[in-house]
């Protein structure tokens, strides 16, 4: 009788050991024991491409914000907030494009889920940095930070690293998958980034007006000037100042495109056009797909490359 007793507080005391340890790891211990595909939730589109890619067959990719949703005003619900609560892992971009991040997972349990972010070592330009065009004094950004690196392959490739770094972290069992998938990605990215080099290396023309200020990465990188007709956000609306000094800038400068946004308004890229004279060509900044270009196989590196010849119109002008 005493030896069963004895039995039964080994058996209990174990059991207790273990879920103890499954508790304190988080979702970890459940994925990597079960060896069950990994939760990930992502806040929007480039993020959610680069995770995909990394992840693999590892796990399911969820977006969070809706395809074809502006994401810079973007407010989770209390249902979008429990699913991410469920997920083994939620990735997202930067607080300075997410604003809402910080104040919803503050009270969240480390490890419930994995909250991993893809801007971690990348340094931000100032949100109120204009390249090499003076701005108008009464336009005001409403970020502190420009948010938009994905849009330079060069920091798109920094960024995949970072969230295979922190995913690898987090669930070292996969950390070999992670890696690998990553390679073969960032592969893409070098040849992405290798025809941007070439492409816009002997650019004859190296302003280009856009529709919002979302390309300053990319203008950084590969030595043109942006020269945006809005802010940071494309909700914000320019002065009438505003507008007349790029239709001078535009007139001054030989600039034959304005570029707009399929996912977001074109009303004011069409006014400008329309008033000195040039044509509209897309330049898509990426922070959504619709559902339709997604079914039809479109993403990140086809979007990019769709950018590059949109933006050799500009720069191969004479």
């Amino acid at each position: 009788m005493k030896k069963k007793i004895w039995l039964t507080l080994i058996t209990l005391f174990v059991g207790g050991v273990l879920t103890a340890c499954g508790s304190n790891s988080g979702n970890e211990s459940a994925s990597e024991d079960n060896g069950e595909k990994l939760s990930v939730i992502i806040t929007f589109y480039p993020i959610y491409d680069f995770t995909q890619n990394i992840v693999g067959e590892e796990g399911d990719v969820d977006l969070l914000i809706p395809a074809g949703t502006e994401p810079h005003d973007f407010e989770p619900s209390a249902k979008q907030i429990a699913q991410m609560q469920e997920a083994d892992a939620f990735v997202y971009h930067d607080e300075n494009m997410e604003t809402w991040v910080p104040d919803t997972v503050e009270g969240w349990e480390d490890g419930s889920p994995n909250v991993i972010k893809g801007t971690e070592d990348i340094q931000l330009m100032s949100g109120s940095e204009e390249h090499d065009h003076e701005e108008d004094e009464e336009h005001d950004h409403s970020h502190e930070y420009d948010p938009h690196t994905w849009i330079d392959p060069k920091l798109a490739i920094k960024e995949v690293e970072a969230i295979r770094d922190q995913l690898s972290q987090d669930y070292p069992d996969r950390k070999e998958a992670f890696e690998e998938n990553a390679e073969n990605y960032i592969n893409e990215l070098e040849d992405l980034d290798q025809e941007y080099e070439t492409g816009l290396s002997d650019a004859q023309q190296k302003s280009f007006v856009t529709q919002h200020a979302a390309f300053a990465y990319l203008a950084e990188e590969y030595g043109l000037n942006q020269v945006s007709i809005s802010g940071l956000s494309p909700d914000e609306e320019p002065s009438p100042e505003r507008l007349a000094e790029l239709k001078d800038y535009v007139e001054e400068h030989d600039i034959d495109y304005v570029y707009f946004e399929e996912n977001a308004s074109d009303k004011i890229a069409k006014t400008l056009a329309d008033e000195v004279g040039v044509e509209l060509e897309v330049l898509n900044p990426l922070e959504s797909l619709t559902d339709e270009q997604m079914d039809n196989g479109e993403d990140y590196v086809s979007v990019m490359r769709d950018n590059l010849k949109a933006l050799e119109k500009t720069t191969n002008e004479e």
